[in-house]
């Protein structure tokens, strides 16, 4: 079975170039349906779902090759791979952002820009560092959902959307969460909130744009402040909008923001 038909990869769009989304935590490629077909008209559109999730192929999840991000950056350049795609534009929710930039690292000859949604290189605070998370408070998330996964996600996912005027968003995240295998979701969180990427982000040379939303419960301001210190070919915008998935939340911002990245640049 091709990495391809692993991942339920599908492709869209009449482009020359290719633009790829990685959906984030909990999540499957049904939650850019908002998103990826406004760019269909002017790109090959291509999601696809996590080993582990949406309609993966489930039994193929080796939690050895999954133990750290460069499993799943594996796959996304096996995919660009399978399609003989090159100079791609990567497109990354949350952690997925950090498995784009381990991907670009790796293969800048695939990956030409980046996109980088709501992403932090760490959750967790240092000395010289502001993740936003305590290492205890994280090793006490991970406790809960070892405990009692569906009730973390139906009081999480909410305050993940961040989006309390609209419930019902935040009841398509909670079905989401729901719906993902537990040991699956319980192992990729461990990847997720315990990784430190921040040396990775800092060798990205490709051009970058970080989407941040307010109010974002995940992405404390000191994360953005981090990125505008550290990313060598960098655009971060603050979009007018709160939580942690615009995409869903507050798609024609996030498909005005992406757009004007990847807007030509003008002629001199």
């Amino acid at each position: 079975m091709s990495k391809i038909e692993r991942c339920a990869v599908k492709v869209t769009g009449t482009g020359e170039t290719a633009l790829v989304f990685l959906h984030g935590y909990g999540c499957d490629s049904s939650m850019w349906r908002k998103v990826a077909p406004a760019f269909e008209s002017r790109f090959k559109v291509i999601t696809y779902d996590l080993m582990g999730y949406g309609q993966s192929a489930i039994e193929h999840y080796d939690r050895a090759r999954y133990s750290t991000l460069d499993g799943h950056a594996e796959d996304l350049i096996d995919i660009l791979d399978e399609l003989d795609l090159s100079d791609v534009i990567a497109v990354g929710h949350s952690v997925s952002a950090m498995t784009v930039a381990l991907a670009a690292n790796r293969r800048p000859d695939l990956i030409a820009k980046t996109v980088m949604i709501c992403p932090s290189p760490s959750y967790m605070n240092d000395e010289a560092y502001t993740g936003g998370f305590e290492e205890s408070d994280l090793l006490g998330l991970l406790d809960i959902l070892e405990v009692n996964y569906l009730g973390w996600a139906a009081d999480m996912a909410p305050a993940i959307m961040g989006a309390p005027d609209r419930p019902g968003l935040g009841d398509k995240l909670t079905e989401s969460f729901c719906q993902t295998d537990p040991d699956i979701a319980k192992h990729f969180a461990r990847v997720t909130f315990l990784s430190d990427h921040r040396e990775d982000v800092k060798k990205i040379a490709q051009p970058t744009l970080v989407l941040q939303c307010r109010d974002d419960i995940l992405v404390p301001d000191t994360v953005r402040a981090w990125f505008d210190a550290n990313l060598q070919r960098g655009e971060q915008v603050l979009l007018d909008a709160t939580g942690h998935c615009p995409h869903m939340s507050f798609p024609e911002q996030t498909i005005a923001a992406i757009s004007a990245f990847l807007k030509p640049a003008p002629l001199r």
